[in-house]
C-alpha cells in the first residue's frame, strides 16, 4: 500500500527570518532568566565561563563544516581583541546586574544600547546623524532615566552596571560593524568565544570555583552556553532572510518574555514607571533602526544587529 507523500509547508524567506528572530528572542530570555537564577549561588565569573566554554565546541564543528581553520584568518587582530574585551565587559556587567535587580528593569535599561550606539557612531565612525535621529536619541535617554529613576535611590550599583553594560554593548556593535567589512561572521563569533573561554578560565581561577552539587545546577550552567549559542545562531540566521526594519520590533519582545518568566519564578512585578520608560526606549530604538534603514538604501552601511547580545 502506497502512502501519500508528506507535504512540507513552504516558509517564505521573510517568514523564516521572522520565525528565527522570535525563537532567538525567546531563547535569550530563557538564558537571561537562567543567569539570574544562577547568580544567587554562583559567581559571575563562573557563569561567564560556562556561557563561552560550552559554546566553543559547537563553533569548532561549524568551522570544520565551513572549510577549516583558513576561514578564521584575520587582518584585524587588534580590533578582535578590543571587541572581545569590551564584549566580555558587557557580558560580565550584564550578568551581575541580573543577579542584583529585577530582571525586567535590567533588560529595559539594556535596550538603550542601540541608542547609545547611534550617539557614538558620530565621533567613532564619522557618520552623519540627522536631527530626527538625534531627537530619537534624546527621547530614548529620557526613557532610560524614567526606568532608572535616579531621584528615588533606585540608581544603585546594579542599575549603573546595567547602564555600563549597555554602553559596552554599543561599543561592541560599533567594532562589529568595523569587523564586518572584512571578516566573516563565524570568525568574529569564534574569536570572541575563544577569548571569553580563556578570560573566564582565568577569572574563575582568581575568583574561586564553586562546585555545583545538584545535577540541576550543572544542567543550568551548561544550558547557559547551549541556549545562548542557539539563540545567537538563530538571530544571525534571521538577518539573512529578513530586513532589519522588520526584525527590529521583534527583538523588543524580550521585555514581555523576561517579565513573564520573572513573575512566574520570583513573583516580580515591574512598576508602571518601568513599562512607561521601556515603551519610550523601544519606540526610540525602532525609529532609529527605521531611519538607519532608509539611510542605508541611499548610502549602504552595515547595520548593527539591534541591541548587542552577550
Amino acid at each position: 500500500m502506497n502512502s501519500a507523500p508528506v507535504s512540507i509547508p513552504y516558509i517564505p524567506q521573510r517568514g523564516l527570518g521572522i520565525l528565527a528572530m522570535c525563537l532567538a528572542v525567546f531563547l535569550f530570555a530563557i538564558m537571561d532568566t537562567t543567569v539570574k537564577w544562577l547568580g544567587d549561588g554562583y559567581p559571575t565569573s563562573q557563569i561567564v565561563f560556562f556561557r563561552c566554554a560550552v559554546a566553543l565546541p559547537a563553533l569548532f564543528v561549524v568551522v570544520a563544516m565551513k572549510g577549516g581553520i583558513s576561514i578564521l584568518k584575520t587582518s584585524a587582530p587588534l580590533v578582535h581583541l578590543m571587541r572581545s574585551i569590551i564584549g566580555l565587559s558587557a557580558m560580565s556587567l550584564c550578568f551581575w546586574a541580573y543577579s542584583q535587580m529585577r530582571l525586567a528593569d535590567a533588560v529595559a535599561i539594556l535596550f538603550a544600547a542601540p541608542i547609545i550606539m547611534t550617539a557614538l557612531s558620530v565621533p567613532l565612525l564619522k557618520e552623519r546623524v540627522g536631527i530626527r535621529r538625534w531627537a530619537a536619541v534624546l527621547v530614548g535617554f529620557t526613557g532610560v532615566l524614567i526606568v532608572v529613576n535616579p531621584s528615588s535611590g533606585v540608581f544603585d550599583w546594579a542599575a549603573i552596571a546595567a547602564l555600563a553594560a549597555a554602553a559596552c554593548m554599543a561599543l561592541a556593535m560599533i567594532l562589529i560593524r568595523k569587523l564586518s567589512a572584512t571578516e566573516q561572521t563565524i570568525s568574529i563569533t569564534f574569536w570572541f568565544t575563544t577569548a571569553g573561554t580563556i578570560f573566564g578560565s582565568i577569572w574563575v581561577y582568581v575568583d574561586g570555583w564553586v562546585t555545583p552539587v545538584a545535577p540541576l545546577d550543572w544542567a543550568l550552567l551548561i544550558s547557559v552556553g547551549l541556549v545562548g549559542a542557539a539563540a545567537q545562531f538563530l538571530m544571525t540566521l534571521s538577518f539573512r532572510h529578513a530586513e532589519v526594519a522588520i526584525l527590529a520590533p521583534l527583538d523588543y519582545l524580550a521585555i514581555f518574555w523576561t517579565t513573564l518568566t520573572a513573575y512566574w519564578i520570583w513573583g516580580e512585578i515591574p512598576v508602571l514607571r518601568v513599562f512607561i520608560g521601556a515603551g519610550i526606549v523601544i519606540a526610540s530604538g525602532i525609529y532609529i533602526v527605521h531611519r538607519e534603514t532608509r539611510v542605508a538604501k541611499v548610502r549602504p552601511v552595515k547595520t548593527p544587529k539591534l541591541r548587542g547580545r552577550v
